[in-house]
């Protein structure tokens, strides 16, 4: 049957009719909010290119936390500032490292909120880059070992969810097996499986303080081009022992969410990164855009690809406008 027996826009003509029929549904449930943690107390520093969002110390983050678990966001994904960086990255395994310190202080004070630590080595690392280097590139395995030691560090802290972001070759297996050998066998692993080298992180790296001293991070990085590639390094990523498996960014990779999401019966996250976030939030403030419209449409977008969970910036503007 066709026109005029079929018409569509019968059940869009009222708000309620289209909550009744709408096919994907978002909930608070569903997002979880990155936090940056730096040392000093009473410091919170605004970034100038992601606005609302701030370099935290231990003392604010769980301010921040608290009102995290208030507005029933399920958890945050915590990323650390050092105090002193060098070659080996060695706050980044340290148990009193800033994220270290983090981790038990949220804990602590901020019951029933889920805890994931970022696991990775470019915001301790004085050149900048996600691992050990030799010959002027990052040695993958013997980057491993300390992602591994890193991992255990934040685990013995109390993080509930590791979750590394490096995209070394094998990292999955040795962490999961440096933490099983501790008696952390109950320790999840959200693993950044297709994390591309995307010029969305921009304004991630001036929060973090993490830009790379020389070259970029192609060599470890997914090219934007691949999407046969990222199935095949979630693949490996989950007979390693990932629990949780991430696409990253979201924006320009919804068809790569989809494609994991319908050929893996697992966890899908997806990280609606900085650089997305922070040109809605420009256009926003320029009167360009409905910023609350097009952070809804965005975050529908990325569900309906076949996001499970969704690491974004606007989780908190999000939950007010789910909540209300």
């Amino acid at each position: 049957m066709s026109f005029p027996v079929v018409r569509m826009r019968r059940l869009r003509k009222d708000e309620n009719l289209r909550r009744l029929v709408r096919e994907t549904g978002l909930s608070v449930n569903d997002l979880i909010l990155p936090l940056f943690v730096c040392p000093g107390k009473n410091v919170r520093n605004e970034i100038k290119s992601m606005p609302g969002n701030y370099q935290l110390s231990v003392d604010e983050l769980v301010k921040e936390c608290t009102e995290v678990r208030d507005l029933q966001i399920p958890g945050v994904i915590l990323f650390g500032i050092p105090e002193k960086k060098d070659e080996l990255g060695s706050e980044a395994y340290s148990d009193n490292g800033i994220i270290q310190r983090a981790v038990r202080a949220v804990r602590e004070k901020v019951p029933g909120l889920l805890v994931i630590t970022d696991v990775c080595m470019c915001e301790y690392t004085s050149h900048g880059h996600c691992g050990v280097i030799k010959n002027g590139s990052v040695d993958n395995d013997a980057t491993l070992v300390f992602l591994a030691k890193e991992a255990l560090s934040h685990a013995k802290a109390g993080a509930d969810i590791i979750a590394p972001s490096d995209m070394m070759d094998g990292r999955v297996g040795a962490i999961r097996r440096v933490l099983d050998e501790n008696g952390f066998d109950d320790t999840p692993i959200m693993a950044y499986s297709a994390k591309y080298a995307s010029s969305f992180y921009g304004p991630f790296r001036d929060a973090a303080e993490s830009p790379p001293k020389f070259g970029d991070r192609k060599g470890y990085q997914m090219d934007p081009g691949n999407g046969a590639e990222a199935l095949r390094e979630v693949e490996l990523d989950i007979k390693e022992g990932a629990d949780i498996v991430m696409v990253k960014p979201a924006l320009s990779y919804l068809d790569i969410i989809y494609r994991v999401k319908n050929a893996f019966s697992m966890p899908v996250a997806a990280y609606n990164v900085s650089g997305e976030f922070s040109c809605v939030k420009a256009a926003a403030r320029n009167g360009w855009i409905d910023g609350d419209r097009v952070m809804m449409e965005i975050l529908y977008s990325i569900k309906r690809a076949g996001a499970d969970i969704i690491l974004t910036y606007f989780a908190k503007d999000a939950a007010r406008l789910l909540g209300s």
